[in-house]
């Protein structure tokens, strides 16, 4: 906005962010492409920016993404809120192959208990 002459504050540019992020999803996700009914879901950890994050995913069987979740820290309940979404906006999968990371093996024991 410098460039154009234009003094503009952070907290605008951050309530515009916030206004315009959800439409620029909704419009991304309608020319998505389908994802298959088998997903494998992971769970890594990356440097972004110089920081370490946790990056949630989940792909089809032929490598097409279903969706991603990037945190600052491991939170369970945002992982199943993500889960939850990817099957709302893609559908229930068939088959469900989860990695076995030493998160996703304690959530399966909970979840199998409940």
């Amino acid at each position: 906005m410098g460039e154009w002459g234009l003094a503009v504050d952070h907290s605008t540019v951050h309530r515009w962010a916030l206004k315009l992020l959800p439409l620029l999803e909704k419009a991304f996700r309608r020319h998505k492409r389908p994802v298959g009914k088998s997903w494998r879901m992971d769970e890594t950890y990356i440097k972004v920016n110089g920081d370490w994050k946790y990056l949630y995913r989940a792909v089809d069987k032929e490598g097409n993404t279903v969706d991603f979740l990037l945190r600052a820290h491991r939170d369970q309940a945002a992982a199943r809120r993500y889960f939850e979404k990817a099957i709302a906006l893609n559908g229930v999968p068939e088959k469900v192959t989860i990695g076995k990371s030493g998160a996703n093996l304690v959530s399966r024991v909970r979840n199998s208990f409940h």
